[in-house]
């Protein structure tokens, strides 16, 4: 790297610490984290042990922010005396140790940055995935069984854990609905991009004349609440039905007479679930599940928060979608809100989303 490269990275990060600083509040955050730190000293503060366990979750996510973005201000401040040394020396060791240093910062801001990018509201919580394919049929289900199979990928990548809570089989290929439980930690803050229509263009592997195809999918992404968070769900206000588990057997779900539908009357609102052997235990994850789409409506109503909740609904059609996915005429994956693209859909359908999940993520700043 030459020595004007790294003197301008250095003016440019100068700016960035300056924008994080305002962004993520770090002052804010030491005077909260002075206050939480003088919770934990006080004598009762384990009584209640699910309380305790969230102030320090929360304490240690606020650390780890002020004292990342401390020793970046360390390292820049190291990095501006060794240029100084450089430029007055002209001396090729130096420049060689400022040349890894300042390396090794770029790799570590960057990282901080994508830090930032996951400390919003919610961003912690486990991410509850629904797909629902749009008209076309066997296409449309085909793709967005595709789209089930991406984001399993991306979650083994990312050390998630998945739980499929309730799944229909298309009636040829592909899926009628998937909705399933991404368990990890800022799940939902990585998967909350996912949300809205997602467009496919292909060869049809189900058209005998090997006509071009363009199939669209929905993906509603909704945070898990914790018991923290309370909704109030009136009993006269639900409809509650029980039926025979149907989907792809032990793969996905288990076939047993418990799978719980729950009708949110006031809202329209529907939730399953068919993943457990227990009819009682597949209505508290319904209800779970309710609550956390309730939660992301209020929200949406009261704090005007749509984007970062619940997303935008579009009809599941031309023109709608968030992303778009071209294997045929040309190589393309595209998202049309951040303009990130990839030439390489294969990649991108085997689970490497984070690139254009951050760049999505960096427009919401």
């Amino acid at each position: 790297m030459e020595l004007y490269e790294i003197k301008n990275g250095l003016d440019q990060a100068h700016f960035l610490m300056k924008e994080y600083k305002a962004s993520a509040s770090i002052d804010e955050k030491k005077r909260e984290i002075e206050g939480l730190t003088f919770q934990t000293l006080q004598e009762n503060f384990w009584d209640d042990a699910n309380h305790a366990k969230k102030i320090y979750d929360e304490l240690n996510d606020m650390k780890k922010i002020t004292d990342e973005y401390d020793a970046l201000n360390e390292m820049l401040a190291s990095l501006d005396e060794t240029l100084t040394l450089v430029k007055e020396t002209e001396d090729e060791e130096f420049f060689m140790i400022l040349d890894s240093d300042y390396q090794e910062f770029e790799t570590r801001l960057s990282e901080f940055e994508k830090v930032l990018l996951l400390s919003k509201k919610h961003d912690a919580l486990n991410a509850i995935v629904e797909i629902h394919p749009g008209a076309g049929g066997t296409e449309s289900q085909d793709w967005a069984e595709m789209l089930f199979r991406m984001y399993q990928r991306y979650c083994d990548k990312k050390g998630f854990k998945i739980e499929v809570l309730d799944y229909l089989d298309g009636e040829v290929a592909g899926v009628k609905s998937v909705t399933f439980l991404v368990k990890g930690k800022y799940a939902y803050g990585h998967l909350k991009s996912e949300k809205g229509v997602h467009r496919l263009v292909r060869i049809s592997p189900f058209d005998s004349s090997k006509r071009r195809h363009t199939s669209f999918a929905s993906v509603d992404v909704v945070p898990e609440l914790d018991d923290t968070i309370e909704v109030d769900i009136k009993n006269e206000d639900l409809k509650i039905d029980t039926y025979r588990a149907s989907g792809a057997g032990g793969q996905h779900i288990n076939k047993t007479d418990s799978a719980v539908r729950i009708t949110h009357i006031p809202t329209g609102i529907i939730v399953t679930c068919q993943s457990q052997r227990s009819q009682i235990q597949n209505r508290e994850q319904a209800m779970i599940m309710l609550k956390s789409k309730l939660y992301a409506l209020m929200e949406e109503k009261q704090a005007k928060e749509l984007k970062e909740i619940q997303g935008e609904l579009k009809d599941i059609a031309w023109g709608s979608q968030i992303r778009s996915y071209v294997l045929h005429p040309y190589s393309l994956v595209k998202d049309n809100r951040s303009l990130y693209e990839s030439n390489n859909p294969k990649d991108i359908l085997d689970g490497d989303l984070d690139d254009f999940i951050y760049a999505y993520l960096k427009t919401q700043v």
